[in-house]
């Protein structure tokens, strides 16, 4: 069956309020769906913010059926080195040493805040977002793209598995390799390779990690335990020019 997505838009936030629809749409998933927190989480006004914000670019994916004021389903906030500049770090700086990264000399971009209305997912609105991120990594020139993501919870007991087989076969080369600050490090190699269960460990990675994985994408040493978001953080790094050939013509297909 052919899918009508017509009424859908994919474009930069442009206003300030572009930005408070991202901010409401955060809200509902990272704070009342999984419980996360911050400083500058305005409750009263049901809006996810953070102080980096306003350095970031936001994509928004909006569905013009949808009453005015609650058009936006999708969000990806993405922020070049220009400004991390003027932000004076990158957001993940705050839970990984990017010095790798940073030393490098390619052009990065960092991404983050990644959501989809619920009444979304498994459709194609995910789909849409990720051709308007390739649209906007062709704009810039982008090399390597990363970022953190999330496994639910703040406990890594249930997650040894998940995490042991991202350290075991998804470990980012060294000269790209972001490392996970004190105090919130975590090691992820708590089980070892032999002893995985490894149908067991897939199935327990979230959807999005495992399409950076299908992408080419490696992860960073050690996670970080968010317990304001109520979270276990990995880092992704992806490498553009190594994304398969197989999937860089889905990745790439044209917006709406």
């Amino acid at each position: 069956m052919q899918i009508d997505d017509r009424h859908f838009e994919l474009r930069l936030a442009a206003t300030a309020s572009d930005l408070e629809a991202a901010q409401r749409l955060r809200y509902a998933v990272f704070v009342e769906e999984l419980g996360g927190d911050g400083a500058l989480v305005d409750h009263d006004a049901r809006r996810e913010i953070d102080r980096f914000d306003p350095y970031f670019d936001h994509l928004l994916l909006l569905d013009h059926r949808r009453a005015l004021g609650d058009q936006v389903i999708g969000v990806y906030r993405v922020m070049r080195a220009d400004g991390a500049a003027r932000a004076g770090q990158f957001y993940s700086e705050d839970e990984y040493d990017l010095a790798p990264l940073r030393g490098s000399g390619r052009r990065l971009l960092e991404l983050g805040r990644s959501c989809v209305h619920r009444d979304y997912r498994g459709g194609t609105a995910m789909m849409h977002l990720w051709a308007g991120l390739a649209d906007y990594i062709a704009t810039h020139d982008i090399e390597v793209m990363f970022g953190v993501a999330s496994f639910h919870g703040c406990d890594p007991a249930p997650l040894a598995a998940p995490l042991s087989l991202l350290h075991h076969r998804h470990l980012a080369p060294a000269a790209i390799r972001p490392v996970a600050r004190a105090p919130g490090h975590q090691r992820m190699d708590l089980i070892a390779e032999p002893d995985l269960d490894r149908p067991l460990a897939v199935r327990a990675i979230p959807a999005l990690i495992k399409a950076y994985l299908r992408l080419g994408g490696f992860v960073g040493q050690g996670a970080y335990v968010d317990r304001a978001f109520n979270c276990i953080d990995v880092c992704l790094v992806m490498d553009v020019a190594l994304i398969p050939e197989k999937h860089r013509a889905i990745y790439t297909r044209p917006a709406p």
